[in-house]
């Protein structure tokens, strides 16, 4: 006969999930499934215990059974159920000692919608805040990969968690080693290609110890202007690909007429990726270390003001899409953190009033017409992610809290 283990269903009084969105795409094979539960993550579950959402907050079409599936992101899950999706805190009721870790929910789970009580709350139970709870047979499993559910489309934001870099000051660049030639005269260097590299001479390119070092590859340090200001915020290097540092930096002794010559001997590079063609000139910066970060997607707790887009991401792109990064004039000395939702609001027009006699000028009232989250923070601005537009977001639209 086949052992079973009755699992037992969770507590009538189920705890809000608090943090079951995470960063996939920041997270290797090795360690995805082991992401912690923050004192933070856990007060926020204890503090909405029970409190659900208003049925007003629902999405019209909410379902009151859904079976999680492959592809879904949680972000599109709370999207389904609710009309403010960054609420999603309010919403979630599963009990904390039926799933251990929040940042795993896996494929093949059934949420059930309890709107007992004049509030909502999303469990992993039918009929989540009370009733007879019949237990029935269960096989326990652990997934051998990583199948839990991301908080977006991994590959929408996974290259630019290491691939963009915005600097404080210029110099950063600009001191940074350089490519100086390419292998067999090549000007225009891709993937498989050798180059040559040197440093600062107070700082040559040297080969550190252990594996062979990565290196990003940059060019053009651009500014980053505030649109309402015109203050520089930040510097954006344009990244180019990747090249992995072979040998250091040296000195090579010749003679030449009789006299003894100490010449440098450049850095050895081989490009491994290049999302355009590399050249002498470019600027080699170390690549960061990954990290495991869950995003937790939320409105700010404090007030957004002066909020802006700066650019949007790519070369001499003025306009963005659905599921495009942008960067915002606001980064970690504003508050900013990884997973604040905000709202685009497009700037409304300055108008000659026509119809009056007066010939009044008026301006027209800003209107709403997307969300965005930030997912990666520097000092003053901050890379975000346009998650829903109904409109055409550009460079200087306005941010505010959603």
């Amino acid at each position: 006969m086949k052992n079973t283990r009755l699992s037992p269903r969770p507590h009538p009084n189920a705890l809000a999930l608090a943090a079951a969105l995470l960063a996939a795409a920041a997270a290797g094979p090795a360690g995805a499934q082991n992401y912690p539960i923050t004192p933070q993550q856990r007060a926020i579950a204890q503090q909405t215990a029970q409190q659900g959402v208003p049925l007003s907050e629902l999405a019209p079409n909410a379902p009151d059974e859904y079976t999680v599936r492959r592809g879904d992101t949680l972000w599109a899950i709370s999207r389904m159920y609710l009309r403010s999706p960054w609420r999603w805190p309010e919403l979630w009721g599963m009990n904390l000692s039926d799933i251990a870790n929040p940042h795993r929910i896996y494929p093949g789970q059934v949420l059930y919608l309890d709107k007992t009580g004049g509030r909502a709350r999303l469990s992993t139970r039918r009929g989540g805040s009370g009733g007879t709870v019949k237990l029935s047979p269960r096989t326990r499993y652990e997934s051998a990969s990583d199948l839990s559910l991301p908080t977006l489309n991994p590959s929408l934001i996974e290259p630019f968690l290491t691939e963009p870099e915005v600097v404080d000051d210029e110099s950063v660049f600009s001191r940074a080693p350089r490519i100086v030639a390419g292998n067999e005269d090549r000007v225009l260097l891709s993937r498989g290609d050798r180059a040559y590299a040197r440093g600062e001479p107070d700082a040559p390119l040297a080969m550190p110890p252990g594996p062979s070092q990565q290196l990003r590859v940059f060019r053009n340090a651009t500014p980053l202007k505030d649109p309402g200001t015109g203050e520089i915020l930040g510097y954006e290097g344009q990244y180019l690909g990747k090249v992995r540092l072979e040998r250091g930096e040296s000195t090579e002794t010749q003679m030449k007429d009789g006299k003894e010559l100490t010449a440098v001997v450049p850095a050895t590079v081989d490009v491994v990726s290049a999302r355009e063609e590399i050249r002498a000139g470019d600027r080699l910066l170390p690549e960061p270390p990954r990290q495991l970060v869950s995003y937790v997607p939320r409105a700010p707790a404090q007030a957004i003001e002066g909020g802006r887009i700066v650019s949007v991401y790519g070369n001499a792109v003025s306009y963005a899409s659905q599921n495009q990064v942008v960067a915002i004039n606001k980064g970690r000395n504003d508050g900013m953190e990884s997973g604040h939702v905000l709202a685009i609001l497009k700037n409304g027009e300055t108008i000659v009033d026509k119809t009056s006699g007066t010939r009044e000028t008026l301006k027209l009232p800003n209107e709403r017409i997307g969300l965005l989250m930030v997912f990666r923070t520097f000092s003053r601005v901050s890379y975000a992610l346009v998650l829903e537009i109904n409109d055409t977001p550009r460079a200087g639209d306005l941010l505010a809290n959603p």
